[in-house]
């Protein structure tokens, strides 16, 4: 009997090892078969597609200091990085866990899929690297039925022997890295690295690395945003496998597997991160770059798809600090802003100076020129629908400063009153150049391009107040060979109706009324103190043309009315136009356009632009050095004074944080405040010999402002950012910006030292005033 049941039980496991080799030859003549009749199968990529696989590439945007500003992207944010640029631990934990003998097979691991097989799958998929690298290039998402995830499967392996043949071990590692979707736009491991740890791939340490690869297995479901548990169960799932394969020791795994994720999110979206305002003007710059520059077969470049580089001016290290800047100063005074309008206060607030009739006129037109009411119109809407939506309560969010920081919140609120409370904030503009080379270095063309897109660099145009007032006095300096020491009469002065075309007489008064006269003033303190009455006697004596024929020379395109007032700042003009105009005087009288894009270049690294400066001799080096020292008055006695103070000002008190100084420079500044009618706008442009910046600040509408100069002025509202900006800058010592004394040039003919003998220069005349008459 036991004889009998042992003849049956080898019978049994004869009849297990005949079907083993039936279903593992059977098996192998099936892929044999395969892979002579890969038509059954459908289309399967030839040679030339293996080699450039049809995936989209963001166009990346670099700061001068090599670090990515920005990308355009509208699905894919991909920038593709080479297996030298992956650190070690990164790779080693990706195959520690997904492909542990990667480089023992050629595309199929053997033993892997037999165990698979074996196990119906409990024991692991068995796919390679490669086999998933083809499933993501080129057979997507995994079919529902049985045959069609066969097929799919069998594909995975042809295509993957195939990428085998075609790719370095290191290429198909770096491919694999550069095409997985890490989620949160994070597409590829240089936008993952970026976007969760702000972070460069070779910067990553190895828990980082751990957690990226960990997130191959779904990203959808560990996604450190929504998931940190899971997706640090999910790291430490990497570091056993790092440490079972001899890639760390026991001890290190213990260590790092305590560790949190330490995220550093940065998202990458259009309207977050760094320079934000910079890549607005950029994507319009690209557009009309694109249609006037073909690819050579006469296809368009795609700004979005075609991974193009686009290397800048903007240094990362500057844009942070002049951003940090505005965020640091604009909160504050918006806060008494908000403190001085006040419903109760003022029952028009925003508005001053305005009735209800002319608000109600302007919300009107603000109404009909907004976002909102061309879309409506866009969808067929009539107009007095889209002005009904106005005034229905919806949900929204909007901008807020909270404890001194940008923020957001969820709210209901009709259309109109939002109108109404964005209206009431007050914006900033700001641009840096490199006066040589005509480099922009910093760019803020508002507070938060998520809430506020209008661009107040370049887009943006508003009265400049007495930043204009250098160019009236350059005018002079240039033809009648003035001395930043001369005398004028600081007394009440007019312009006769219709000289220079003047409709009437034209006689504008000091800031200080009717009190604020007496005596004389050197050209310097003229300007350093804002002397409305000599900068009218000035642009007398040139003519209004010469000073309009100046600006335009310097690169101001806006439009300049060949009349008096010009001489107070009345004309519109931008921070980009204003800073490239004063970048000249730091240049030795060379104006060089602005310059923000250098290079272009396609994926393969082809230049396909390149810069080149536009420059152009405007003033004697010896005029624009004598206007350069005529407005270091302005920070050595006058608005800019303030520059110089080192009192650090109690937080506890808004006041003191606006009138005290915490500055303390002591090296050579050029400067000019301004300030426009009503306290609606202002400006300081400051410089020093190799850098130059400009800075605007308002709200939408001029009726928005402050009640008094305390706050409203240019040294109030803009002075602070330069201040704070130039600061940072300093404390930078790898950006070298000059403390130096701007250049004497060889043979200076006018005396700029004021200390030394002057002259009183007659009005009527232009003849020498007596000293006793120094009174008139």
């Amino acid at each position: 009997m036991a004889k009998k049941k042992q003849e049956t039980t080898t019978q049994n496991f004869s009849k297990y090892i005949r079907w083993f080799w039936m279903l593992f030859l059977g098996g192998i003549l099936s892929v044999l078969l395969i892979f002579l009749f890969t038509s059954i199968f459908g289309d399967l990529p030839d040679h030339t597609v293996l080699e450039n696989p049809k995936t989209h590439l963001a166009t990346e945007i670099i700061s001068s200091d090599g670090k990515t500003l920005g990308k355009f992207y509208l699905n894919d944010n991909r920038t593709p990085v080479g297996y030298n640029e992956l650190p070690q631990n990164l790779i080693d934990a990706l195959i520690a866990t997904e492909d542990a003998r990667f480089h023992d097979h050629a595309g199929i691991d053997a033993r892997g899929t037999l165990r698979a097989i074996v196990m119906l799958g409990s024991g692991g998929g068995a796919s390679t690297i490669s086999q998933q690298l083809a499933k993501q290039l080129f057979t997507g998402v995994a079919s529902r039925s049985t045959i069609g995830r066969i097929t799919q499967k069998v594909k995975e392996w042809i295509i993957a022997i195939r990428l085998e043949r075609q790719y370095t071990k290191e290429e198909i590692i770096a491919q694999y890295f550069n095409i997985y979707d890490f989620g949160n736009n994070a597409d590829g491991i240089r936008s993952a690295a970026a976007i969760y740890f702000d972070k460069e791939p070779g910067e990553l340490d190895l828990k980082e690395s751990a957690m990226l690869v960990g997130m191959f297995k779904n990203s959808s479901l560990y996604n450190p945003r929504r998931n940190p548990v899971g997706v640090k169960n999910r790291r430490n799932v990497v570091l056993h496998q790092l440490e079972n394969y001899d890639y760390i020791n026991e001890a290190v795994k213990d260590s790092l597997q305590k560790r949190e994720l330490d995220l550093r999110y940065t998202p990458q979206s259009h309207r977050d991160g760094i320079a934000t305002y910079f890549r607005g003007y950029l994507d319009g710059f690209m557009k009309d770059w694109i249609k006037k520059n073909p690819k050579p077969d006469g296809t368009k470049y795609n700004l979005y798809n075609d991974g193009l580089k686009i290397y800048t001016t903007i240094d990362s290290r500057m844009q942070r600090y002049a951003e940090a800047a505005v965020q640091q100063h604009m909160p504050r005074l918006q806060a008494e802003f908000f403190n001085q309008n006040t419903p109760k206060r003022n029952p028009t607030a925003p508005f001053l100076e305005l009735d209800r009739k002319e608000i109600k006129a302007l919300m009107n037109r603000s109404m009909r020129q907004g976002e909102r009411w061309r879309i409506l119109k866009k969808a067929g809407k009539s107009d007095k629908e889209i002005e009904a939506s106005f005034h229905e309560p919806t949900k929204m969010t909007v901008f807020e400063w909270k404890e001194g920081k940008a923020s957001e919140v969820d709210t209901i609120m009709k259309p109109i009153d939002s109108m109404r409370y964005y209206k009431s904030f007050l914006k900033p503009g700001m641009m840096s150049m490199d006066p040589l080379t005509g480099h922009v270095k910093a760019w803020v063309g508002g507070m938060n391009y998520r809430h506020f897109q209008y661009d107040m660099v370049k887009q943006g145009k508003r009265q400049i107040g007495s930043t204009f007032k250098p160019l009236v006095y350059t005018a002079a300096i240039d033809q009648l060979h003035y001395s930043p020491c001369d005398e004028f009469p600081d007394t009440p002065f007019c312009i006769e109706k219709e000289k220079y075309g003047n409709p009437e007489e034209w006689c504008p008064k000091n800031s200080g009324g009717e009190d604020d006269y007496g005596g004389t003033r050197t050209l310097k303190n003229a300007l350093a103190n804002s002397v409305n009455t000599i900068t009218a006697r000035l642009i007398d004596k040139v003519g209004p043309q010469p000073v309009v024929d100046l600006a335009k020379k310097l690169g101001i395109e806006s439009e300049i009315p060949a009349v008096p007032s010009i001489a107070l700042g009345t004309p519109d003009i931008s921070v980009y136009e204003m800073v490239g105009a004063y970048a000249a005087f730091a240049n030795k009288g060379v104006y060089t356009k602005p310059v923000m894009v250098t290079t272009i270049e396609d994926k393969n690294g082809t230049i396909l632009y390149q810069f080149k400066p536009v420059t152009r001799d405007v003033l004697s080096e010896e005029t624009a050095y004598v206007t350069v020292k005529l407005m270091e008055g302005v920070t050595q006695g006058g608005s800019g004074t303030r520059l110089r103070h080192t009192y650090a000002a109690s937080r506890s008190d808004y006041k003191e944080i606006i009138t005290g100084y915490p500055y303390g420079f002591t090296n050579p500044i050029a400067g000019k405040t301004g300030t426009t009618q009503n306290q609606s706008d202002g400006w300081f442009m400051g410089m020093v010999p190799n850098l130059v910046t400009g800075v605007w600040v308002g709200a939408e509408d001029r009726a928005t402002h402050f009640r008094t100069i305390t706050y409203g002025q240019g040294a109030a509202m803009a002075l602070p950012i330069w201040g704070l900006y130039m600061k940072s800058c300093y404390a930078d010592k790898t950006l070298n910006i000059s403390k130096e004394a701007f250049e004497e040039p060889v043979n200076l003919s006018i005396n700029v030292d004021c200390s030394k003998a002057s002259k009183a220069i007659d009005d009527d005349q232009g003849d020498e005033i007596p000293d006793d008459l120094g009174g008139f």
